[in-house]
């Protein structure tokens, strides 16, 4: 198959050979042309994805715009570490997420970016992570109690976004009252669902100041979503709370460059307190939904994390200080994040002529990081597609391993994250059994995050 001048649809994927392996996207086969290429697009962007790029270290082509998929951890390194300011993220990314969280730490670039990340970084040092270890304590106690609570099937998509919702709100806000969840995060949902899908006018390479419609009918949303922020920020800064831990509110009010003591405006303030609760509890809640997938799947793993959680907790529920005695949990939490990466796919826009994988690059170029098919590389994994904790014995190829990115721009709370999902998944697993349901495997879809389309149902019983 040639690898120029191809777009990409899906059919579905039959492999009789081999163990049982959890459920997977159907990478492309067949080529497609725009219109094809946009609407599958907007339904599930890995299905663009061609299966030739799980075997291939990079694969070309154009969809109104030229693009390149990068998939050797070599070229990765170049991309994202050594010339990362010559690949900002792409013109689609800047497109879907500056109406929401504006030019805030994830999306700046350049000198805005280098500063803002100097001014934040000390919020997210490890010392204020395990600080705040005891509201993910929390959260998963009152998981446990819903769970426990529950009658037949139960959506554990719905149950960790519940939970990681609460860490998230907790930790930035300190549970304000006057900050209203439910509203923020109805306003999140209806924002993926409609605002972050890629448009015919995307995939063609229209200039952005060309109206996307999708796009305009979610501003009264994202609008209420800001304006709650803003009272929450107006109302800390006028009574600061004087007792207690930091929350995240508290140190980014407090935040300066350490090289310049810029402080941020309001609205860079507001947009980074979203990005940080949209960010902070979508991920983590996916990460958890597909690790208590995977236990179901495979139930001598689930026992073996089980066992390990009790010996290590003995009848309470994890804190940070527990993290390492739960190495297996840990290695569990890799391999979901190997399998199913919240950010599936990132892109970038090249801005300077340039070769990877001594394929030439142009200015302009769309440069594609499938990380969904770095994570399932033939030649960088053994049975990629299989569910092997334990592959995490052996610390993987830097570049070959992205959940969160790498070099400068690596996620500032990976750290976050991590504590958060093995001490909550720890807790569920010390005191539930999980079973999947026959005929209701999650499928993984992308939009703007790798999410389990339909839910992820499974029995729920105590241990």
């Amino acid at each position: 198959m040639s690898q120029e001048n191809l777009s990409f649809a899906a059919r579905p994927f039959r492999d009789r050979s081999g163990p049982a392996e959890p459920v997977k996207v159907a990478l492309a086969r067949q080529p497609l042309g725009i219109l094809g290429t946009a609407l599958t697009a907007r339904r599930n962007l890995l299905e663009l994805i061609p299966e030739i790029a799980t075997r291939q270290p990079i694969v070309s082509g154009k969809t109104g715009v030229r693009f390149h998929m990068v998939m050797d951890p070599a070229a990765l390194r170049h991309v994202l570490k050594d010339r990362v300011e010559d690949y900002p993220k792409s013109n689609v990314t800047k497109l879907i997420l500056e109406p929401a969280i504006g030019d805030s730490l994830f999306v700046a670039e350049g000198a805005q970016w280098r500063w803002q990340r100097r001014a934040v970084a000390p919020a997210f040092a490890l010392r204020h992570v395990e600080a705040l270890g005891p509201i993910m304590t929390a959260a998963a106690q009152a998981s446990c109690r819903r769970l426990s609570a529950a009658r037949g099937p139960v959506d554990l998509f719905e149950e960790t976004v519940a939970a990681t919702f609460e860490v998230i709100s907790d930790v930035t806000l300190s549970g304000d009252r006057a900050f209203d969840r439910d509203a923020v995060h109805h306003a999140i949902d209806a924002y993926i669902a409609q605002t972050a899908k890629v448009s015919l006018l995307d995939v063609m390479g229209l200039p952005g100041w060309i109206p996307r419609p999708g796009r305009m009918f979610s501003r009264p949303g994202l609008n209420r979503m800001k304006d709650i922020a803003d009272r929450a920020i107006d109302a800390r800064a006028a009574a600061p709370r004087t007792e207690g831990v930091p929350d995240l509110l508290d140190l980014l009010l407090d935040a300066a460059d350490p090289e310049t003591g810029r402080a941020m405006t309001r609205d860079e303030l507001r947009d980074n307190l979203l990005t940080f609760i949209v960010a902070g509890h979508e991920t983590t809640a996916l990460t958890l939904a597909w690790a208590l997938y995977l236990c179901a799947f495979d139930p001598a793993v689930q026992d073996r994390a089980a066992a390990e959680a009790q010996a290590a907790l003995g009848g309470r529920a994890a804190d940070a200080a527990d993290l390492p005695a739960l190495p297996l949990i840990q290695r569990i939490v890799n391999e979901t994040l190997r399998l199913y990466p919240p950010a599936a796919f990132l892109s970038r826009t090249a801005q300077i002529a340039d070769r990877l994988c001594g394929r030439e690059v142009l200015p302009g170029d769309t440069v594609m990081l499938p990380i969904y098919a770095l994570h399932r590389h033939h030649l960088l994994w053994d049975r990629p597609d299989a569910f092997e904790p334990d592959r995490f014995l052996t610390a993987p190829d830097r570049y070959a391993f992205l959940p969160f990115g790498a070099g400068p721009r690596i996620c500032i709370g990976a750290s976050f994250a991590l504590h958060e999902a093995v001490i909550i998944q720890a807790t569920l697993l010390a005191r539930f059994r999980f079973r999947a349901i026959p005929g209701r495997d999650p499928q993984p879809r992308m939009i703007l995050t790798l999410r389990p389309h339909g839910g992820v149902w499974l029995d729920v019983s105590p241990r």
